[in-house]
This record gives structure tokens, C-alpha cells and sequence, in this order.
């Protein structure tokens, strides 16, 4: 029991009696408009369906606190993350009547991170991972100006415990004082509540409305308003409208249907948590293929900057420019070579050393062009020559501006 409301489970029993056997969990939004004898037989349904229930029972004026509501929903949060770090499953969010007010919406922003405060963010991704399915019975309510003169002295309010009088008068004075409430700071906290409800559509799970036609305070001009929008943002609706059905009465009056369309509805959330499931799998596969296409592009750049690293650290890593000479064999007059001869020899004989004089002033110019005066700090330059070849050799910052003097002396000799 905290403030605001109180949290609890309902696990059914397998055979080892740990309650780890079900399919799923339904998480239970309810407000004070649910009794306790009725809560039993949705928590008794869902527990035949082989899927435990994890309970959040939100006191009446937690609707109109948010600081309350917040308040739960982190309890909730830490009871429902546990579990799923045990063994993640198929997770249900069903609310009756004004719940999603009281405290469902409060979870879906700290989820979605639209809260000021957050959990872990990888305890918010695993949450809506395993979210698979919305149901919405008798509800959820347009929290207006005058819902609770409604909701006040609705009779299932004056049904609760205590003398009939006593609660009517409470409640007319619950009544009279949240007017104000809604006139100052309730009212502004409208749009931030139908905001969370419609975020959920980017959980990708789907919905379940259940409502009545006579329902005076779940009104079906407010239900089909939320369902359209729902589609409209793309979410997946399925709407089970009865007549005469009383608010938070369905299951009691159509205890047949309701019974098939949950089980049904049970049923997809499964498979919809499978999906998830692959999903994430071929997700994961994917970052794998992108982080070893990394590895291997930053292991070839480690090569290509090790082999400039090694530039004329022996005698046989030199600086060779592409000799002349087959093309210059290619305009020769020899008669004794024909021109097939030539082709091949112009087309696979390996390039020769050139001639060009390193200290010359064509050499220089190629030099400065062609190599890179810095790799990683040091200085590339034309030290000699090797057998008659200009090698390339290097050297520290330091003495770079005394080889660049040295370099121009022997330009202008």
C-alpha cells in the first residue's frame, strides 16, 4: 500500500507452484468504481486464460493528483520490470473506466519517456517490447468539467461501503470542491493525458474497446472519437459494442462473448510478442553485420596507415616514378619487333626506375606534388640515392625546415 493506491499480484499456480507458467501478464488499471468482489471475477478470467494478473488499484482523487499518480506508476513499473527481467512474456494494459487517468497514462510517459522522471532506459525499452496488446472497458473517460458531478453521484459510487447518506454527502462534497480544481489546474492537464493515451500507438500493439451504447459515463461519441484517432495515427482497433450493457457491467451481462472476444484477443497479443520478438532478432542481426563491417573498414585502415607509417624504412621501400621507356619503345623504328610485341611488352613490363635526377628541378617538382610532406608527424624527403636511385626516407619535424633549405641550395645548383 502506497499513496495513491496499493499493487499487488494474482498468479495462478503451475504444477511446480511459482506462478512462472503462464502465457502472459495483464497489467489491471482500476479506479474506485470497481469493487473488490468484482475485480475477482476478471482476475478469476484472465487466470482460466492461463495469464497472471499484476494489479493497480488507484484511489479516487488519484485521478485528479498527478504527483499520486506518478507516484504509482513507478510502483507498478518496479513490480513489472522485475518480472519481465526474470522471464520477458506477452504483456496486456487493460483499464477500466477512469483508470487510464489515475494512473495508466502516467505510466505510458515515463515509458515513452515523455515523463520528467524516468526509469532506466533499457528497463522502458523492455517494457514496451513486451507490450502486446490495449484494452479499454467502459472506458476511457473525457475528463471534463462536469464528470464529476457525474461520476460523484453515479450509482456505482453510492454502492460502496458505508451509509448510503454519508457517501452521497461526500461525494456532492468531492464534487463542488474539484470544480474549482478544473477551472485552475485540472482542466490544463487535459491534453497531456489524451496526448499518452495516443503515444501508445507507436508501442505497435493492438487495441480492444469495449462499450455499451447506454453507457451515460463512457459516452460512445467519446469512445468513437478515441478509436478513430487511433486509426488515424495508425494503431489497430477492434471495437465490441454492446447495448444494454451497464458501465463496467460487460463481462457480467455478456459473460459468453466477452469471455470469446478476450480469449481471441489473447490469442493475437501472442503472436504479436513473437513478432516483436523476430523483429528485435533480425534487428540485432543486422547491427552485427554493420559493427563487423566496421571492424573490417577500421582493420583496412589500420593496414593503409601502418603501410604509410613504413615508407622508406629499408632499402627496398623506395619512391620509383613510372619510366618513359615503353612508350618510348613503342616509337622506336626497330624492324625486327612488330607491333604485337610491342603491345604486350608495353602492357606487362613492369615499371623501371627512372632516370629523372631527384635534386633536379623536375624531380623536386614532382616530389612536392606526388608525396605527402606529413604522415602523422613525420616529413618525407629525398635523402640520395641507391644504386643509382633516389630513395625516400624520413624525419622528425625538427630538422624538416633545414632539409627543405638544403633541398632549394641544390634546386638552384
Amino acid at each position: 500500500m502506497i499513496g495513491g493506491g496499493r499493487v499487488y499480484w494474482e498468479k495462478q499456480m503451475d504444477v511446480d507452484g511459482d506462478g512462472g507458467g503462464s502465457n502472459g501478464v495483464v497489467v489491471i488499471f482500476v479506479w474506485s468504481s470497481i469493487n473488490e468482489n468484482h475485480l475477482s471475477n476478471f482476475v478469476d478470467l484472465y487466470s482460466s486464460l492461463g495469464w497472471n494478473s499484476l494489479v493497480c488499484r488507484s484511489d479516487f482523487l488519484t485521478a485528479f493528483y498527478p504527483e499520486m499518480a506518478l507516484s504509482l506508476a513507478f510502483h507498478l513499473l518496479s513490480e513489472l520490470v522485475e518480472e519481465l527481467k526474470t522471464r520477458p512474456c506477452p504483456v496486456i494494459f487493460l483499464a477500466f473506466s477512469g483508470a487510464p487517468k489515475a494512473c495508466m497514462y502516467k505510466v505510458l510517459q515515463v515509458i515513452m519517456g515523455d515523463s520528467e522522471a524516468q526509469i532506466h532506459p533499457d528497463d522502458s525499452q523492455l517494457v514496451r517490447n513486451c507490450i502486446s496488446g490495449h484494452v479499454y472497458d467502459s472506458g476511457p473517460l473525457d475528463f471534463t468539467s462536469d464528470l464529476n458531478v457525474k461520476f460523484a453521484l453515479h450509482p456505482t459510487i453510492r454502492r460502496m461501503s458505508g451509509p448510503s447518506r454519508l457517501v452521497s454527502w461526500v461525494a456532492k462534497g468531492i464534487s463542488s470542491g474539484l470544480d474549482g480544481l478544473y477551472l485552475t489546474r485540472f482542466e490544463s492537464q487535459r491534453s497531456e493525458y489524451w496526448h499518452a493515451l495516443y503515444s501508445s500507438v507507436e508501442i505497435g500493439a493492438p487495441y480492444l474497446v469495449l462499450c455499451s451504447e447506454n453507457d451515460d459515463l463512457a459516452p460512445h461519441q467519446v469512445i468513437s472519437s478515441f478509436t478513430h484517432q487511433l486509426q488515424e495515427l495508425g494503431g489497430e482497433v477492434k471495437v465490441v459494442k454492446w447495448k444494454n450493457s451497464p458501465h463496467a457491467g460487460h463481462y457480467t451481462h455478456n459473460p459468453i462473448q466477452y469471455r470469446a472476444v478476450i480469449s481471441n484477443f489473447l490469442e493475437k497479443a501472442m503472436s504479436v510478442h513473437l513478432q516483436k520478438i523476430r523483429q528485435l532478432g533480425e534487428r540485432a542481426h543486422t547491427n552485427d553485420e554493420i559493427s563487423e563491417l566496421i571492424c573490417d573498414l577500421q582493420k583496412v585502415a589500420g593496414k593503409s596507415n601502418q603501410s604509410l607509417r613504413r615508407v622508406a624504412t629499408g632499402p627496398c621501400d623506395h619512391f620509383f616514378l613510372p619510366s618513359s621507356a615503353p612508350y618510348q619503345s613503342n616509337s622506336s623504328n626497330d624492324p625486327t619487333s612488330s607491333q604485337e610485341e610491342q603491345r604486350e611488352r608495353s602492357s606487362f613490363r613492369p615499371l623501371q626506375p627512372t632516370s629523372i635526377n631527384a635534386h633536379s628541378v623536375l624531380g623536386q617538382f614532382l616530389f612536392d606534388s606526388c608525396v605527402p610532406k606529413n604522415i602523422e608527424g613525420w616529413d618525407i624527403r629525398f635523402a640520395g640515392s641507391l644504386n643509382g636511385q633516389p630513395y625516400a626516407t624520413s624525419s622528425s619535424r625538427k630538422n624538416s625546415n633545414l632539409g627543405f633549405k638544403k633541398r632549394v641550395f641544390r634546386s638552384r645548383l
